[in-house]
């Protein structure tokens, strides 16, 4: 890294503690051959100095080390496929290998996630927070892993991130649908912990004003605990047996879109005529739906692409870098469904 930081070894560990290597590696390995009061004090030095136990640590030293970890929230969303292909080619072309982890969108798996790779000594990490604590993410780069934040703008300067602007992929989209009328919209959102889903929020919620409307009466926002397309078909359902149905739905994602059209379908709702509905990311499938799907387009592949390389630069120790903080605009795709 352009820190010149690197890793704790087991030689520092057993100089701070005044005991033998061999001693500092009885206590990784066979810690009950070791005096207590001994493994304890070496415990207790491995913790002061942000030690991490690397099995691979004699092959990124020798510059074998080749596995770039990923840590996003669904690999199951084609947004992340997508952008996983972006990274997985960019990394091909360095001779590396790409370990792709899937958070579920829970910060507790995030942080397993993060200390196996980090443990199995990864060359850098990529990583959608599902969670606005960076903390932890800050202590891996710290001790010498280079962690670029992906699908997401960073909160610190010591960390690059390659995200897209959300804020204006939510404006967007609803400014879209108050231009063709509506004034009873349904936001279908995530949960409001993930970054992108209050960003969009944020973006929605702003185009409604500067149309001289009152969010509070026209933007209506239901929060899903998790994005998909079953439980965005679930929720359908009892929006649709409300009093007054909105005229137009705006889904976080277009996997969520999916599930709101299928369910539309069920219940004999016509799309647009009945209700009009707008998607977001345009993954490969929003064009070649019976209604094609009216989105807010995200360079996937690029984003993944992009951040795959700042990570490679910043992991290169002969190149100079400081933190880069790279943001992709979207663009709203119209087609039949809005």
């Amino acid at each position: 890294m352009s820190s010149g930081r690197r890793r704790k070894g087991i030689r520092e560990v057993a100089a701070a503690a005044g005991v033998s290597v061999g001693t500092v590696s009885n206590v990784l390995n066979s810690p009950d051959i070791v005096a207590v009061d001994t493994r304890k004090r070496v415990e207790r030095v491995m913790h002061e100095l942000g030690f991490v136990r690397n099995g691979l640590a004699r092959q990124l030293r020798e510059g074998r080390g080749s596995t770039v970890g990923a840590v996003v929230l669904d690999i199951g969303n084609p947004f992340f496929t997508e952008v996983a292909r972006g990274i997985e080619d960019r990394l091909a072309e360095a001779g590396c290998l790409l370990t792709l982890c899937s958070t579920d969108q829970r910060p507790e798996r995030e942080a397993r996630y993060v200390q196996m790779l980090e443990e199995h000594g990864v060359r850098g990490l990529l990583v959608t927070p599902s969670r606005r604590d960076f903390t932890s993410l800050l202590a891996v780069q710290r001790r010498g892993v280079p962690v670029v934040l992906l699908d997401c703008p960073s909160p610190a300067e010591e960390l690059s991130s390659v995200s897209i602007d959300d804020v204006r992929g939510g404006e967007l989209a609803a400014a879209h649908l108050v231009s063709q009328g509506h004034r009873r919209i349904l936001f279908l959102n995530g949960p409001a912990q993930v970054m992108q889903c209050a960003a969009r929020s944020r973006g929605a919620r702003r185009a409604v004003r500067q149309a001289g409307l009152d969010p509070s009466r026209h933007l209506f926002e239901v929060e899903m605990s998790r994005a998909d397309t079953d439980r965005a078909e679930h929720t359908l359902k009892q929006i649709l047996a409300l009093p007054q149905r909105p005229t137009a739905i705006m889904c976080v994602s277009d996997m969520v879109a999916l599930g709101v059209m299928r369910g539309l379908r069920k219940q004999g709702v016509k799309v647009p005529d009945d209700i009009a509905v707008v998607g977001y990311d345009d993954v490969p499938f929003a064009a070649e739906l019976a209604t094609s799907l009216t989105t807010v387009r995200q360079p996937t592949y690029e984003l993944g692409h992009a951040a795959a390389e700042i990570l490679l630069t910043e992991a290169d120790p002969a190149v100079p870098t400081r933190p880069q903080q790279l943001v992709y605009q979207p663009e709203l795709i119209l087609r039949e469904s809005a």
